[in-house]
């Protein structure tokens, strides 16, 4: 009975590895092909410190998405002086609705963080393809091993 055991789940994880790491594979794909559609390409100039290496290329990974994502949270913080949208808006009711400048602030760090989360989201999805990818790998190894025990038994 555990040699049967044995190699049902083996037999059963061999499937399951295969199809997690397709899976992971096309929604990685997914990601990029999203990504290539927004047509967002970093500066040519201008970038500094961690941000260098991606002077004018595309941004079509997840760790592109997230390094693009810090680009816009320095542009937000430098137009809001570090202000959240929160704070911001906060502001805006204390002075009533008829501050332009602050209503147009306001709307700045509302469509910054809007685009942040966006590409954080593309991060996290790129993330979690990893995931997906390495544990179909993981699943694939550990029906093997679990097939060849049933068969030795």
């Amino acid at each position: 009975m555990t040699t049967f055991v044995l190699t049902v789940a083996g037999v059963l994880l061999l499937a399951a590895g295969p199809v997690m790491i397709a899976q992971g594979v096309l929604g990685r794909r997914g990601v990029v092909r999203e990504l290539t559609r927004q047509r967002i390409a970093f500066p040519a100039t201008g970038l500094s410190g961690a941000l260098t290496p991606f002077a004018g290329a595309p941004v079509r990974t997840g760790p592109q998405a997230r390094a693009y994502s810090d680009l816009i949270a320095g542009h937000v913080a430098q137009a809001t002086g570090g202000r959240t949208y929160a704070e911001i808006a906060q502001e805006c009711l204390g002075a009533g609705r008829g501050d332009e400048r602050l209503d147009r602030l306001r709307q700045t760090a509302f469509m910054g963080e809007t685009l942040r989360g966006a590409l954080l989201g593309a991060y996290q999805a790129w993330q979690v393809t990893a995931l997906v990818i390495g544990l179909g790998g993981l699943v694939l190894l550990i029906g093997a091993a679990l097939l060849l025990l049933g068969l030795r038994l």
